[in-house]
């Protein structure tokens, strides 16, 4: 499969390899200085932790004082 840069930088992945990554939106890339690597970032989990957090009844006010408790013994 071929990709093509165009004069903005851009590539276009193919639909074959795009299709494989279903709701991904963004892709961190990086490089050996030979080849491109994209991995595909997943949606944050941080809203999946405030949620349960919630279920479990703790407030922000409970991690601050969690928080100036855990400070005290330093």
């Amino acid at each position: 499969m071929l990709a093509k840069r165009t004069v903005k930088n851009q590539i276009t992945l193919p639909k074959a390899v795009a299709g494989r990554f279903e709701g991904v939106d963004y892709f961190d890339v990086s490089t050996d200085g030979e080849t491109i690597v994209l991995r595909p970032l997943r949606e944050s989990r941080v809203k999946d932790v405030w949620d349960h957090i919630a279920r479990l009844g703790i407030t922000e006010a409970d991690v601050k004082d969690a928080v100036a408790w855990a400070r005290k013994g330093k």
